[in-house]
């Protein structure tokens, strides 16, 4: 960060009132280490409403300018504050959101570990003797730019089209 963008960060930090500064606070990583999935998913829901609510002070000052200046964007330099703060609540959202995820995949796979112990000690396969049994293997999840590359998309929208069409062939008949 330049030094022009660091004075405007301390400042849109400094107008920040006590529950909001309470707020960021709790969005830093030492502190969220020591959370429960819980306390962070109610952490997120805070984090969301502060920053919903300086995104909607941002959008209703900045479209009552829009007759006088022509639109939005140009009505931002009157309206910073609000677009700053908007700014500073969504940073906090997404580290808060990052460690839920974190925290919420390791819950997860403890569930899963549970459920296959108890699974194993009911003996809730089929008896076969002499049959070795196979290590459980969890699925892969693809990188998030595999998910949604265009290539994909398109991929996945001809399949979903073809079955569309025999579908509509079937129907016909």
């Amino acid at each position: 960060m330049g030094d022009a963008e660091e004075v405007i960060m301390t400042a849109l930090l400094n107008s920040l009132n006590e529950a909001e500064r309470d707020l960021i606070r709790e969005t830093d990583r030492d502190r969220m280490a020591e959370l429960t999935e819980d306390d962070l998913v109610d952490l997120h829901t805070r984090a969301r409403r502060a920053r919903n609510k300086y995104t909607k002070l941002y959008r209703r000052g900045a479209s009552t300018q829009v007759a006088q200046l022509g639109g939005r964007g140009a009505a931002r330099p009157t309206n910073r504050r609000n677009a700053g703060k908007a700014e500073i609540f969504e940073d906090a959202l997404s580290r808060v959101s990052r460690r839920l995820a974190v925290v919420a995949s390791q819950s997860a796979a403890a569930l899963r570990a549970e459920r296959l112990a108890a699974a194993r000690q009911q003996g809730g396969g089929p008896a076969r003797s002499g049959v070795r049994a196979t290590a459980v293997k969890t699925p892969r999840t693809p990188s998030p730019t595999a998910q949604k590359s265009p290539a994909r998309r398109k991929r996945e929208a001809s399949t979903l089209a073809a079955g569309a069409r025999r579908q509509a062939a079937r129907d016909a008949r």
